[in-house]
């Protein structure tokens, strides 16, 4: 399945016209009906495909469905075709997920096949957009030969304008731009009962909280009451997380269904390897910045914060120089952080930092913050360890509060011992398990005064690695509502324990240093 083919809203252009003519040709030269079939086994075949949606798609539609729907896909249709009376679905589905696509075929079944008289609002950020997005439906309906085949012929002469149009059963569809009055869309006596929002919101009117508000205000007050209550309907918005305020962020407190599916789930895998395999998103990423792509494939997005504006690169002393060095792992796996239905939060990224200090300086030599499975979070942990345990002192530590204890013994322990059987060396790590404050309390106190003071620095030699790139993305969004800044978390984490060794060793507590090789020992 792939992304639906816009077309210009202008047809009295002659080229609008044009593409519109290849549109329609395309549709139909995609969608060739058998002619010998006989009314038996046309019944038997139409049954048969109605029957299962995922195959009604895929004869129906053959040019959009070019690779195999994904798992997350379908079982989101599902939950729609099941609703009984109502439905209130926010989407958001990163580029390349075909959400517009897929919406357009879910009403077409839920029209031709459960028989829903629909009464349909498109609504876009603009009019313009609007009405290209309904322009689909409009050519499919008008062109696709099986469609007309086994349902009819749906164009309705007089009634078939770009923009507003309605099928010879009396369906209706209309498009509809933000601020545009939706009122008096009624069907005779049918009231609108399928609500599509798509892209409602850009990023300039994110910016703008006042223009923000009047566009949800709109939605809440003028479109979503044009519905009638006591009848079957769908709410449907389908809009990425573009920013920390957005129609997406606000849909998601009162929809029945939120979802949110990125480009990769949380063991780093295409979320739709059939259509986007790891290569090409790999090739995409590598061509944007980490905020671009944190935003537009992983709906994260990452405005700037006025905490961490700068940080301080520079070159980090010899590793033997140091009493010694602290590794500190988050795996973030907490209860609070997996996303439900009820928190609409998203999963965290986990991280690994080496962290060193001389001279009231701290130094990052080396960060891996990333998506990923636990096994390279375990991967890193034994990485950092042996690129410093020949020249310092390592201590290891791995987050460990309450909620996250069972995961720790049950899920990473386990695995931290397995690999240690596989290099005949267990790595020694330690639980972190103080009763920590606020994440972002946490950061700001501790780190930032480190890093005005020019005491917190990143390692030059790391400045082009990409999780290096990403902890300082990270750095430089944090702030008191940013959902990802687990690698800051961890630096001051191992900030935290180093403080705190120190603190000991300048009270008279025990201390850690390196034994010096002695040529008499063996």
């Amino acid at each position: 399945m792939g992304n639906v083919k816009m077309i210009i809203a202008n047809k009295s252009n002659k080229h609008a016209m044009e593409d519109w003519e290849e549109f329609l040709l395309s549709i139909r030269n995609s969608t060739p009906v058998d002619l010998n079939e006989n009314e038996g086994e046309k019944k038997k075949r139409i049954k048969n495909l109605e029957a299962d949606p995922e195959e009604w798609f895929k004869y129906y539609f053959p040019k959009f469905c070019f690779a195999e729907s994904a798992t997350f896909q379908k079982k989101s249709t599902q939950r729609i075709l099941k609703a009984d009376k109502r439905f209130y679905q926010r989407r958001a589905w990163a580029r390349g997920l075909s959400k517009s696509t897929r919406r357009m075929m879910e009403i077409m079944y839920i029209m031709l096949v459960k028989k829903l008289r629909v009464n349909a609002l498109l609504l876009s950020k603009s009019n313009d957009n609007a009405v290209r997005l309904l322009d689909t439906y409009q050519g499919i309906l008008e062109a696709n030969q099986r469609i007309i085949n086994d349902y009819g012929v749906q164009e309705k002469a007089g009634k078939w304008e770009a923009g507003e149009f309605t099928t010879r059963k009396n369906c209706t569809f209309r498009a509809v731009g933000a601020g545009q009055n939706p009122r008096g869309s009624k069907n005779e006596e049918l009231r609108i009962n399928v609500v599509i929002a798509d892209d409602l919101d850009d990023d300039e009117v994110c910016r703008n909280p006042e223009r923000l508000q009047q566009v949800w205000e709109w939605f809440e007050q003028a479109v979503i009451p044009t519905v009638d209550i006591s009848n079957i309907y769908y709410i449907f918005v389908d809009n990425n997380i573009i920013a920390e305020d957005s129609i997406a962020v606000r849909a998601a407190q009162y929809a029945d269904d939120v979802e949110l599916v990125n480009i990769r789930d949380d063991n780093g895998n295409s979320t739709w390897p059939e259509k986007n395999p790891e290569p090409d998103i790999d090739y995409m990423l590598s061509k944007i910045s980490y905020e671009s792509g944190q935003k537009e494939y992983f709906n994260n997005p990452m405005s700037q914060g006025k905490t961490f504006k700068e940080l301080i690169y520079g070159k980090c002393p010899p590793l033997k120089e140091l009493p010694f060095i602290i590794i500190y792992g988050d795996p973030s796996p907490s209860n609070k952080d997996k996303p439900t239905v009820k928190t609409k939060a998203q999963n965290s990224c986990k991280a690994v930092i080496t962290v060193g200090y001389k001279d009231q300086r701290f130094y990052v030599y080396k960060a891996f913050v990333e998506h990923t499975t636990n096994a390279n979070f375990i991967d890193w942990l034994y990485t950092s360890y042996d690129l410093v345990k020949a020249k310092a002192l390592p201590f290891t530590y791995v987050e460990n509060n309450t909620l996250q204890d069972p995961f720790y013994q049950q899920v990473l322990l386990p695995l931290i011992f397995q690999k240690g059987k596989e290099r005949n060396a267990v790595l020694p790590v330690s639980p972190d398990d103080r009763d920590k404050p606020d994440k972002w309390v946490r950061i700001e106190g501790t780190l930032e005064p480190l890093n005005r003071l020019g005491l917190l620095i990143l390692n030059e030699d790391e400045k082009e690695n990409p999780h290096m790139k990403r902890l300082e993305a990270q750095f430089k969004s944090a702030h008191a509502n940013s959902r990802v800044m687990d690698g800051p978390d961890a630096v001051e984490g191992a900030v935290h324990i180093i403080k705190n060794k120190i603190d000991t060793e300048a009270a008279g507590g025990i201390q850690c240093f390196r034994r010096k090789p002695n040529s008499k020992r063996y």
